[in-house]
């Protein structure tokens, strides 16, 4: 396999706003939209004026197609404005963020933009393989909202559950018993393992009771699926007499891993992140020769209708993936082993299945294959045979072992797709499980997330298996849209090392450049206390600052000082409802899950069941 493959090196953008800092409350869209591209190879020329209605449009241009226009909103309804601030409060992830962080909390970073402009790419880039295969797509439009959504998603099916739904609200766990921990020399540090053994062993040698343990593992195994981890008092308080040298080697004898939650200075200094920067989260390879996908059915609809994928994955990032590329019309079969993945009994259930677990893969047609035979592994081949990508997240060095590696399956499949979707990336040999929360801890993300709130780590929300499921699958669509234009397969591993350094892009390419790089801050943005409830608000400008002003029935001389007193007198719908009518950018903040559906402005995107389906983020016409 070749490693020179530019995968939408004949592709032009146009029309994003010249500069970011005009973009308002899309500044941040603007420049990981930028950043994306410019990574998948992508030119951009006749940039555009900045837009007045908080939205962001571009072009993208193939040879011999027509132009694609794509559109973020703020809404999906065109509701009135938004912001990441807004998005994060109405769509449920700060209350999610907020279960183990004491209370209602933004991210403090621009999770939601960043991933915003991840599906409006590959939305483009699906829309314009369509093109490409006889289909006559000419828009696609996706919103913030739909991608707060997105990421909400796996914890509102929790929420909404027809049997036993989940009632965690923010500060339903306490600060001081979630991770992560601190040694007696100050070291604030995450622990991982996914398995119990290692986990008993490394506490009962320091001392820990067997029913202690227990409990500890009863609480740390589900944190991915509750964003909780209320551990006994007594896991720190022991961790927190001893030196981190000395806990490490702890771990390293009993198979705990331990990564140190690094600053985003130290992240950095690494050799990996200049690279990261210029070409992003993914690195393509060219492959042999092979047929493109089928031609655009006459009935079809999405996109992506016609294509299949073969999926084998497990968690999160990597049936995120699969299950997107089902969203966009793929045929996607998933391979589990005999008996089914275990995480489908995970409660709380929605008709017999785990409603986390059918959220991410309700799309998918399964088979049960033991891929550690050689019948099983037969099977894959010939499931293979017949399929357009190949995408897993097997631990490293896995796939070599099964003998079902790109090399491999590209001699079964000419004109593969290959998609791994790892912790580490191509290249890195990081001796750590690539999970989220470590990754989180390694990459500064955890940083940045404790620093806005003044704690000590990052989320217990999977902030990067869901950012790296869609790195993933934009980078899937990317490489099929290059196989259509070329002809070839294609080999593409994307990471959540990599999710992490794009989502932190900005502030590492001030550190790592020794530049001041100028971004947009709103006059006013941030979440307030109401008579009831909390109502997140973001003035873009001192346009939306002066309507503020006249909303509350001040001057806009006296809207800080006043602002915080004023909203104390009506409750947060009174007042969302109030600013909508003033267009400035407001929210109620979305504490409880299972009441997203009495916001008029997402109704769109939801859909009851047995548990609260998110519809797909995008809309093609």
């Amino acid at each position: 396999m070749s490693p020179t493959l530019e995968p939408l090196g004949a592709a032009v953008l146009t029309g994003l706003p010249r500069e970011p800092l005009q973009a308002g409350p899309m500044a941040d869209v603007v420049a990981s939209l930028r950043q994306q591209a410019h990574a998948l190879d992508a030119c951009e020329r006749e940039a555009g004026e900045p837009r007045g209605d908080g939205h962001v449009a571009f072009d993208l241009e193939l040879p011999g197609a027509d132009a694609l226009a794509c559109r973020i909103a703020g809404w999906p309804a065109d509701d009135g404005p938004s912001s990441e601030t807004v998005a994060q409060a109405a769509c449920g992830l700060m209350s999610v963020h907020g279960r183990a962080t004491g209370g209602v909390r933004a991210l403090g970073m621009p999770y939601v933009s960043v991933l915003a402009a991840s599906l409006a790419l590959q939305g483009a880039c699906a829309a314009a393989l369509g093109q490409a295969r006889g289909a006559t797509h000419r828009t696609v439009e996706t919103s913030l909202t739909q991608a707060a959504l997105l990421a909400a998603g796996q914890y509102i099916a929790g929420a909404t559950a027809s049997d036993l739904p989940e009632r965690l609200l923010p500060g339903s766990a306490p600060l001081d018993t979630r991770p992560p921990f601190v040694s007696s020399d100050g070291v604030v540090f995450e622990i991982e393992t996914l398995h119990a053994a290692p986990w008993r062993t490394f506490w009962t040698e320091l001392g820990i009771d067997l029913d202690t343990a227990g409990r500890g593992w009863q609480a740390f195994l589900p944190r991915y699926a509750k964003a909780v981890a209320p551990l006994p008092r007594m896991l720190f308080d022991t961790l927190a007499a001893l030196p981190y040298a000395q806990i490490a080697a702890r771990g390293a004898r009993t198979g705990m891993a331990l990564s140190a939650v690094r600053t985003l200075d130290e992240r950095a200094r690494d050799p990996d992140v200049a690279d990261l920067l210029r070409h992003g989260p993914w690195s393509f390879a060219r492959g042999t020769d092979g047929p493109r996908a089928t031609p655009f059915a006459a009935d079809a609809v999405l996109p992506l209708e016609g294509v299949t994928v073969v999926e084998s994955c497990r968690r999160i990032q990597g049936p995120l993936a699969g299950h997107l590329l089902a969203t966009l019309g793929a045929r996607v079969v998933r391979i589990e082993p005999p008996g089914g993945d275990p995480l489908r009994d995970m409660p709380p259930l929605a008709d017999g299945v785990s409603a986390r677990f059918n959220a991410l893969n309700r799309l998918k047609t399964i088979h049960e294959v033991d891929i550690k035979s050689a019948h099983g592994r037969d099977t894959v081949r010939q499931l293979v045979r017949d399929a357009d990508v190949f995408l897993h997240n097997w631990a490293a060095g896995k796939a070599e072992a099964l003998e079902l590696d790109a090399m491999a399956l590209e001699a079964v499949r000419p004109g593969l797709v290959y998609a791994y979707a790892g912790g580490w990336g191509a290249g890195n040999d990081i001796e750590l499980p690539g999970t989220d929360f470590v990754v989180q801890a390694y990459s500064g993300v955890a940083d940045g997330i404790g620093r806005a709130a003044g704690l000590r780590g990052g989320s217990l929300f999977t902030v990067l298996d869901v950012l790296g499921g869609a790195v993933a699958s934009e980078g899937i669509v990317a490489a099929l849209l290059a196989r259509q234009l070329g002809g070839q397969g294609v080999a593409v591993e994307s990471s959540l090392l990599g999710a992490a350094t794009m989502l932190c892009a900005t502030e590492l390419r001030a550190r790592h450049e020794g530049a001041s790089w100028a971004t947009y801050r709103p006059v006013i943005d941030g979440v307030f206390e109401t008579r009831d409830g909390y109502l997140a608000l973001t003035c873009a400008d001192r346009m939306a600052a002066d309507a503020a002003a006249r909303a509350i029935g001040v001057t806009a001389a006296h809207l800080e000082s006043e602002l915080s007193p004023a909203l104390l007198s009506d409750d947060a719908r009174a007042w969302e409802a109030r600013f909508a009518e003033y267009r400035v950018a407001a929210a109620a903040v979305a504490t409880s899950l299972d009441a997203l559906h009495d916001d008029p402005r997402l109704a769109s995107s939801l859909s009851r069941g047995t548990y609260t389906h998110i519809r797909s983020p995008w809309r093609f016409a």
